[in-house]
């Protein structure tokens, strides 16, 4: 079965989503581990130009809300996980397979869905009854962001000028401070709170975090607690939870779901009508702006085969026919081309009597 669809529109918030492989404690809140995500999150912010309103970094999964106001989702998710996967995986000892599947991207479309989304992301460890309040949390996470409203200095360790100079003593650590360069993270206040001061938003991040707090304590008597979480092991498999589909989308409003599920089915359909045409080899119109399907095999082989046939063709510098299939092109019956036709299949020929011989001798 293929994955569903995704429609990137640039200008919209995305709640993002990624899971470790089989559910994995691979980012285990470590010292190193989170520097490494660090790091690697403003950089790949910085290099994509991603606005990053809140995140966190659980041991097997993480969650975003980002911005990509350039359509550059897709390269800063690959950028983010491929280096978290390579540089936490060197830490843990885990040279296999890292994230379970491809990551969720969801749009949250009204300021009242995008700060459920806020207390979402604050509120891990608590909600799972792993620690008792938002600020115990030991992993990576935008909390302390929000409560300082000022950057965040983090460590990118660049493996590319390790590997350049890959001769010296120092190469031998990957984590060495000669590879290191320092990245700044800060984060993009809520649309909401574009014009507000950094202490109101200081306080109402506070507030939230004070009802999370009372309702992690009504919920969970006893929690795991803080030298637990960093006590577990990295490669353990937890048992977890039957998954949930995604929404497709995040909002209060039921007519702007209404509307976004009918801007999807829309954009479905003419995404499969051009990967329709493409297979054929004969696109009409083009694509749909928000996504690019992948060449199938059959589209490859045609296309293929039309640029041999195209290049063989004696009328190929006047011929405005050439995607057209074999039989219907008037050159096909041209002299020059059946004996062009008689002289590759005399070749074959003569190719495959030398082989025999050969394999006989």
């Amino acid at each position: 079965m293929g994955w569903p669809l995704r429609m990137l529109v640039p200008n919209e918030i995305q709640f993002v989503t990624a899971r470790c492989f089989q559910g994995r404690l691979f980012m285990r809140p470590s010292p190193r581990t989170n520097a490494v995500i660090g790091g690697t999150l403003a950089r790949a912010a910085r290099l994509h130009n991603v606005e990053v309103f809140g995140f966190v970094f659980a041991s097997n999964h993480f969650h975003l809300l980002v911005r990509a106001a350039d359509g550059t989702l897709p390269q800063f998710m690959k950028h983010l996980r491929t280096n978290i996967s390579k540089k936490v995986g060197w830490l843990i000892g885990w040279r296999g397979s890292f994230w379970e599947h491809r990551y969720s991207a969801e749009p949250v479309l009204d300021d009242a869905a995008l700060e459920g989304r806020i207390r979402y992301i604050l509120a891990h460890g608590v909600k799972e009854g792993l620690v008792r309040r938002c600020q115990d949390w030991p992993g990576l996470s935008s909390l302390r962001l929000m409560l300082g409203g000022g950057p965040s200095e983090f460590i990118w360790f660049d493996w590319s000028e390790r590997w350049r100079n890959r001769t010296t003593t120092q190469a031998r650590d990957r984590m060495n401070q000669r590879w290191s360069v320092r990245e700044s993270l800060v984060l993009a206040p809520l649309p909401r709170w574009s014009d507000a001061s950094p202490e109101f938003r200081r306080h109402r991040t506070l507030a939230w975090i004070s009802a999370i707090n009372r309702e992690g304590i009504s919920t969970f008597r006893r929690v795991l607690g803080v030298a637990a979480v960093l006590a577990q092991n990295p490669l353990k498999k937890v048992d977890r939870p039957t998954p949930r589909p995604r929404p497709s989308c995040h909002t209060t409003v039921r007519e702007l779901k209404t509307l976004f599920g009918e801007q999807i089915r829309s954009f479905v359909a003419s995404f499969r009508a051009a990967f329709r045409a493409l297979a054929t080899g004969r696109p009409r119109g083009g694509v749909p702006a928000l996504g690019v399907p992948a060449i199938p095999k059959t589209a490859r082989a045609a296309t293929t085969e039309s640029h041999r046939r195209a290049r063989s063709c004696p009328a190929r510098l006047t011929c405005t026919s050439r995607a057209r299939p074999p039989g219907e092109c008037s050159a096909d019956q041209s002299p020059a081309v059946d004996e062009r036709r008689a002289l590759a299949d005399r070749d074959g020929q003569l190719r495959s009597t030398a082989s025999a011989g050969a394999a006989r001798q």
